[in-house]
């Protein structure tokens, strides 16, 4: 049995500031510095044989927390890199999803219709990340291993495992920061989720409430 844990990265400046990060490289926040120590704690006594990451830092710092003090360091893989976004890419999301008409309806509610002008589509985002990851448990064949990356490479990759439909992609749920989730590999390959989106390491006050886009575009979300 090959163990992968899918691991989201700490909080970063975009979650604070409603930027769209995609494959910007922004730093991580006070709040996700102490997300780490907690991941870190979690990780601890979990035996790992590799470690990969997003090349983005706030994906790389997450995998250095689940290292912790074993004798290893961050893989980095392209393939578990986030969607770039393209004209969204880096910017508010309010002030560039309202002034693009139809786009934060599809980022909601058909987000497997995302396909920004000069970035990458959702559908062959979608593809990217189960190859990568079909890829890895393939490499590492009767190893545990694990992977820092982010929320909407876990959500796609998530609703392949659990669904089996990315039209159903917008039922899928956001995973926490610093969320973990376990998926097993038999020698054939074929992948069974043991769980998912688990913060149960967090305290609460360190898990911030997050809303919807189309709450927070029209003002309804503090």
């Amino acid at each position: 049995m090959t163990k992968v844990y899918i691991v989201r990265h700490c909080e970063a400046i975009g979650n604070v500031k409603r930027i769209f990060q995609g494959s910007t490289n922004l730093d991580i926040s006070e709040t996700g510095a102490m997300q780490l120590e907690y991941l870190k704690k979690r990780f601890a006594d979990i035996p790992l044989d590799k470690v990969y990451t997003s090349p983005l830092i706030r994906a790389y710092k997450t995998a250095e927390a689940i290292i912790g003090y074993k004798d290893l360091k961050p893989i980095p893989e392209k393939g578990l890199i986030e969607l770039d976004g393209g004209i969204v890419e880096g910017k508010p999301f309010k002030e560039t999803f309202n002034s693009i008409p139809g786009l934060a309806d599809t980022w909601d509610n058909h987000p497997e219709d995302f396909a920004p002008e000069n970035g990458e589509k959702m559908r062959d985002a979608y593809e990217r990340i189960w190859n990568t990851v079909k890829r890895i448990a393939e490499e590492n064949s009767g190893k545990t291993v694990a992977c820092a990356t982010h929320g909407g490479v876990t959500r796609c990759l998530l609703c392949r495992l659990l669904i089996g439909d990315i039209t159903k992609l917008s039922t899928m749920p956001w995973s926490e920061n610093t969320a973990v989730s376990l998926i097993e590999f038999d020698e054939s390959l074929n992948p069974h989720v043991v769980f998912f989106n688990d913060v149960s390491h967090l305290p609460k006050e360190l898990i911030p409430v997050r809303s919807r886009l189309s709450s927070f575009m029209s003002g309804e979300a503090k």
